[in-house]
């Protein structure tokens, strides 16, 4: 949906940190935790960020299933104890249709409606081409269909606003991302992304493509340059000269870096907002503090705070 000019205007001229008008929907990435002390720092972070009231939190789930059990483990546990609806990833790497229709099968018995259903990167990692198990679902629009046989969960898909490294060309990207919706997805959420006009050119050409479903951008908290860095050259996500620079001369500086990465991705936010963007997509990497600053920058509160 685009903004009505006056709606651009008044949100251009707002101080950036009066907030946002209040609503605006968020949700949160997780990943299962390997150690005692990553398991401490993710129980820390979601008991941060619920008060929040967050749409919903997502747990990612590894190559070729290699955090299966801790994924469903993670995923079960927060719908348990906190009350907030919680997704699973979902991928078709290296296993059977049955085994992955057990793992969904699974997670609707533990309580679990809402899957995050993509087609996954080899165990080698990204840049290794993609090679369906035999006896498996093919691709992320085939696990979308299977899963909707199985139950009414609720299905959200990849986007990606700079094209997947795998596709030919943003044309056939789109159109796969479409296979992946009238399969039966309930939305798509996208890659992270620096700059919102490359969120407003892929919007409109989704639009132009037949896609009417809701796309929810996704958000990268800058914790550390060098790692986004590396997720960005994975994934063909560019990085603007100017966020470079703004990074600059700040690794040992933490404090400072969070101070600008929380003002950077709020700023991006804000003006996601006033092309009529309401829901936003945190990718955590586990830590509260940031993601927290920017949704207080935006305007949220704990839902028990007047």
């Amino acid at each position: 949906m685009n903004a009505a000019p006056s709606e651009l205007r008044r949100a251009r001229a707002a101080p950036l940190f009066a907030g946002l008008p209040g609503d605006i929907a968020v949700s949160f990435e997780f990943f299962p935790p390997r150690t005692d002390k990553m398991h401490e720092q993710l129980w820390e972070a979601i008991a941060t960020l619920a008060p929040l009231g967050p749409r919903f939190v997502s747990v990612t789930y590894g190559a070729g299933g290699s955090t299966r059990e801790r994924t469903h483990a993670t995923v079960a546990r927060i719908g348990a104890e906190t009350g907030i609806p919680a997704a699973a990833h979902l991928t078709c790497v290296e296993a059977s249709r049955e085994e992955i229709d057990a793992i969904a099968r699974a997670y609707w018995d533990a309580g679990i409606r809402h899957v995050v259903a993509l087609r996954g990167d080899m165990p080698a990692g990204p840049g290794t081409a993609y090679t369906p198990h035999p006896r498996g679902y093919a691709n992320a629009a085939e696990l979308v269909a299977g899963l909707r046989r199985i139950a009414s969960f609720e299905i959200s898909v990849a986007a990606y606003p700079e094209c997947h490294p795998d596709s030919v060309d943003p044309v056939s990207d789109l159109d796969n991302l479409k296979r992946k919706l009238d399969a039966g997805a309930s939305r798509a959420i996208t890659q992270f992304f620096f700059s919102p006009e490359t969120f407003f050119r892929f919007r409109d050409a989704a639009a132009a493509a037949g896609i009417d479903a809701e796309i929810v951008p996704g958000i990268m908290p800058v914790t550390s340059f060098a790692a986004v860095e590396r997720m960005s050259w994975l994934c063909g996500t560019e990085i603007p000269a100017w966020l470079a620079q703004q990074f600059v001369g700040l690794d040992q500086k933490p404090q400072a870096r969070q101070l600008v990465a929380a003002t950077l991705a709020a700023e991006l936010c804000r003006r996601l907002y006033a092309g009529g963007v309401r829901s936003f997509h945190f990718y955590t990497l586990n830590r509260a503090e940031l993601s927290y600053a920017i949704c207080h920058l935006l305007g949220l509160r704990p839902k028990d705070t007047p």
